[in-house]
């Protein structure tokens, strides 16, 4: 069967739309967003809240029949397997997540702060169809299918957890006499948790603990609904880049939610890392590409910019001529484009085995580090290569450099990800290599 490379003619319809709201809408109004931080992004808002609509509508029945599929093949009584062949095709056919990643690093190229902005599911909703049933699934992703725009986060990250997950300290307690969970603790750096939690039908994942002793084993996700008493923002970041998205701290004080807004199961698997552990681990499968694809359409937007200035200028691209006959800024620009290309070759594969439905670990931190090291690099070469053009206001090239960074931090750091990748490919655990 032959390899196919061309995009989708269906993905890149959808990219001409989103091409149009990254120039039109998203580039126009980035320098006034950046400077007016926590500004929401009005226009771009309304105009993209239609398209992510219909993308969260087809992810949620996608999910959905994928659910009523397994149940149905689990127990038809046949002893056959007969629709293997038919789910093996739907699985090899789904763009879902390809489209998704192509439109975000259209986005990214067009503001990346704006782009966080998006009204969607987001992390939140990469967590609950990570590990929510499929009762939750329905429940709590089809609000954004409909109505007014919202929004989604997740609350992972404490002041003594960062990279460290299994070092949560927000808590999860039942109490059988009101059948609810009761939260208690503090969480920071929720990307978008000021917009979730100020629109009436958002929400936030919350990962605490239901059992200190039980260390990861014992971490669970808990949904969170905007306005729930007990969840109070307390801070709202300033930040170096990505200024139009919000990221807020929060605390949980006596936060009680329904015993059914805990996502999967809560059995506690005692030095098994549990399915809550696992689910966490899952999400991060799920976006460290889309990441990564955001980080990339920083780079091209940065790339692209400093080619076509220094074009004006009588320093071209060329392809042809060996590297030492290259000046050094030509030889810079080439190795700038080598990256994106090798970044984004990366973030596909991570892609295509999530729509494939393939185990994808590996695949997904090596695009999240490429891409974070490769976006870092690029921004700061291009700088470099405008000279005082690129250090003042006077063009984005400043602000590309700033936004990139984020790309190499969040969603689990750059250090964080190279382990995986050394852990994955050798074989060692997380205690013998840290």
């Amino acid at each position: 069967m032959p390899i196919e490379f061309r995009t989708p003619e269906e993905i890149e319809k959808q990219l001409r739309q989103v091409e149009i709201v990254a120039a039109n809408v998203m580039r126009p109004e980035s320098r006034e967003l950046d400077d007016s931080e926590h500004a929401r992004p009005v226009n771009f808002v309304h105009m993209m809240w239609p398209q992510m609509k219909e993308m969260e509508r087809a992810n949620l029945e996608a999910s959905l029949r994928r659910a009523r599929s397994g149940q149905s093949n689990g127990h038809n009584g046949s002893g056959q397997n007969g629709s293997s062949e038919k789910k093996s095709a739907e699985k090899r056919q789904s763009i879902a997540n390809m489209s998704l990643i192509h439109m975000i690093e259209m986005l990214s190229w067009g503001d990346a702060g704006v782009y966080l902005c998006i009204p969607a599911s987001a992390l939140a909703g990469a967590a609950i169809q990570a590990v929510g049933t499929p009762e939750q699934k329905e429940r709590f992703l089809r609000r954004f299918t409909e109505g007014e725009p919202k929004w989604g986060a997740m609350a992972m990250t404490e002041p003594q957890a960062g990279s460290d997950t299994s070092n949560i300290q927000t808590t999860a307690t039942f109490d059988a006499k009101t059948n609810e969970w009761i939260l208690n603790g503090q969480k920071i750096f929720c990307t978008s948790g000021k917009l979730a939690f100020e629109e009436s039908d958002g929400l936030i994942v919350v990962w605490a603990t239901v059992d200190k002793n039980a260390g990861r084993a014992g971490m669970k996700p808990f949904v969170v609904e905007a306005g729930t008493p007990g969840l109070k923002i307390i801070k709202v970041e300033e930040k170096l880049g990505i200024r139009a998205s919000d990221t807020a701290s929060f605390i949980l004080d006596n936060c009680r939610i329904p015993a059914d807004n805990v996502l999967g199961d809560v059995d506690i698997q005692q030095g098994k890392g549990g399915k809550g552990f696992k689910g966490a681990m899952k999400t991060f499968d799920a976006t460290r590409p889309i990441v990564a694809a955001s980080a990339i359409g920083i780079g091209r937007a940065a790339f692209e910019f400093c080619r076509d200035t220094l074009a004006k200028q009588g320093v071209r691209m060329d392809y042809e001529s060996p590297r030492w006959k290259l000046s050094a800024a030509q030889a810079d620009l080439l190795e700038m484009e080598v990256q994106l290309r090798q970044a984004w070759l990366l973030t596909l594969k991570a892609t295509a085995l999530l729509d494939a439905g393939e185990e994808n670990k590996l695949a997904a931190s090596m695009s999240k580090v490429k891409a974070g090291k490769a976006v870092t690099w690029i921004t700061q070469k291009a700088v470099e290569l405008l000279g005082p053009l690129g250090y003042t206001t006077q063009t984005l090239a400043e602000k590309w450099m700033r936004d990139a960074k984020i790309n190499d931090i969040y969603e689990g750091t750059g250090q964080i990800n190279t382990l995986i990748v050394a852990r994955t490919i050798l074989g060692y655990t997380r205690n013998e290599l840290k």
